[in-house]
C-alpha cells in the first residue's frame, strides 16, 4: 500500500466538495481544514473544479491531500491529473480511468455497488474501493458485502452523518466520503463557515479511535 493509502486509513474522512460557487471554494476548504480535515475530493462537475484543485494544491501542500470525485472516464482523469489532483475517485468502475490513473502514479478509488464490481476494481490493483451509493445500500449491506470480501478495502459514500459514522466504520469501512452532511451548501450560503469547521472536527473527533472490523 502508499503512503497516501496509508494515510486515508489513518484519517477515515474524505470530505467532498460538489456544486458549490467557485468564489466559496477557498473559505470551504480553510472551514475543514481548520477543522481538521487532510482529505478533500472535489468533484468534477462541480463549476471551476480543475481551478479549485490547483489552488488547493498550492496552499494547502502539506496540509491537505486533494483529489478529483466524479472522475467518470480516462478523459476526465488526464485534466485532473494535469490539475494537481493527488488521487481520483469515481462513482462508477471505468477500467480506462482506472489504468490512467495508475499509469500516471495516482491512487484510484473506484465507485462499485455489486461484489462482481468490487472483486473486478480489485483485479485492477487499485488499493481500495467506494461503495455507493450507502445512503440507499443501508449498513446491513456492508456488513453482508465484507462477509465474503472483507479483503477489500472499502470507502463508503452516501449518507454518512454524525449519528453513523462509527457504525460503519465498526462495520469495516476503511474510510467514509462526506459530501452535504459536512460541506453543507445552506451553511455556505449563510456564509457560516465557521458552523462548517465545527462539523468538520465532530466527524474527525468521531473518526478517530474507531478499530475497523
Amino acid at each position: 500500500m502508499t503512503e497516501l493509502f496509508d494515510r486515508l486509513a489513518k484519517e477515515k474522512v474524505v470530505a467532498i466538495i460538489r456544486g458549490i460557487p467557485d468564489e466559496a471554494g477557498d473559505k470551504t476548504a480553510e472551514a475543514l481544514v481548520e477543522g481538521g480535515i487532510v482529505f478533500l475530493e472535489v468533484t468534477m462537475n462541480t463549476p471551476g473544479a480543475l481551478s479549485m484543485i490547483t489552488r488547493f494544491r498550492k496552499r494547502y501542500e502539506g496540509r491537505l491531500r486533494i483529489g478529483a470525485g466524479t472522475v467518470l472516464n480516462d478523459q476526465m482523469a488526464r485534466d485532473a491529473v494535469n490539475a494537481g489532483a493527488e488521487y481520483l475517485i469515481s462513482p462508477n468502475l471505468d477500467e480506462a480511468m482506472v489504468r490512467y490513473g495508475q499509469a500516471a502514479g495516482l491512487e484510484v478509488w473506484p465507485g462499485t455497488m455489486t461484489p462482481t464490481e468490487i472483486v473486478r476494481a480489485h483485479q485492477l490493483g487499485v488499493s481500495a474501493v467506494k461503495v455507493f451509493p450507502m445512503g440507499s445500500l443501508g449498513l446491513s449491506y456492508l456488513k453482508e458485502i465484507r462477509a465474503p470480501l472483507a479483503h477489500v478495502p472499502m470507502m463508503v459514500t452516501g449518507g454518512v452523518t454524525l449519528d453513523n459514522i462509527q457504525d460503519f466504520l465498526k462495520a469495516g469501512a476503511f474510510a467514509v466520503g462526506i459530501g452535504g452532511n459536512l460541506v453543507s451548501k445552506q451553511l455556505i450560503a449563510n456564509g457560516d463557515f465557521k458552523q462548517m469547521e465545527d462539523v468538520a472536527r465532530q466527524f474527525v473527533s468521531r473518526a478517530k479511535g474507531v478499530t475497523t472490523a
